[in-house]
């Protein structure tokens, strides 16, 4: 097979073709930004241009991913570049490829509905919760969500997964979760719930210009 068109690194040590997990991680993150802007932007000013934009671009790029080669991927170059310094983690590219085809697949969909018909509705909402939620456990977490469906779907363990999570082993201590530290998250959100409760009324009034500067270009605007 060609160089140019290929899936995965021959890394020595790895018995199958691996991936940079950190250089993704910093695509899926640059993705996660432009998808986040985009969506925001059509669901708060009903602007749908940067969608559409994005959808295009988002579609583009795992494409060039899945049928030419990862590392031509620009997003994946800006990772790798952005990543240089780092030590590698190496994953399975087998995996990998699923969870990107499961993009590709919610890409085209948006591109059909949102782009080429030019319309909106629930399918197109439920799609962009969906990708922007891949997006986010793979960039904060290190989790592919696509992923944990490849072994679901071809009924075999996934070898080299981020975190060595594809590993039956013991937590270290470090890594447990003790009822304490589950309390606390839990106070925590019963905190946050009363903070919205009691100071809902005046946290909702408009801050006034502390230094009047606003006032000031308001009453030149009234002059002129």
């Amino acid at each position: 097979m060609s160089k140019t068109i290929n899936f995965g690194e021959i890394v020595e040590g790895y018995s199958i073709p691996v991936l940079n997990e950190r250089e993704i991680r910093a695509g899926a993150g640059i993705l996660f930004l432009m998808m986040f802007v985009a969506i925001t932007s059509a669901a708060v000013k009903g602007n749908f241009l940067l969608l559409k934009y994005a959808v295009v671009i988002f579609l583009t790029d795992i494409l060039i991913r899945i049928l030419i080669n990862p590392k031509y991927s620009p997003t994946l170059i800006m990772g790798r570049w952005i990543v240089r310094n780092q030590v590698p983690e190496y994953v399975g590219a087998k995996q990998k490829k699923f969870a990107w085809i499961i993009g590709a697949a919610l890409g085209t969909i948006m591109l059909v509905l949102q782009v080429i018909v030019n319309s909106f509705s629930p399918i197109t909402g439920l799609i962009c919760l969906i990708c922007l939620v891949f997006l986010f456990f793979e960039t904060a977490f290190g989790i592919c969500l696509g992923c944990k469906f490849y072994s679901w779907f071809y009924k075999e363990k996934a070898q080299y997964c981020p975190g060595e999570v594809c590993e039956i082993k013991d937590r270290q201590e470090i890594q447990k979760t003790s009822k304490a530290q589950l309390f606390i998250v839990l106070g925590f959100v019963v905190y946050i719930v009363l903070t919205v409760i009691l100071f809902n009324e005046s946290f909702s009034k408009k801050p006034y210009d502390l230094f009047g500067i606003t006032d000031n270009e308001q009453v030149n605007q009234v002059n002129e």
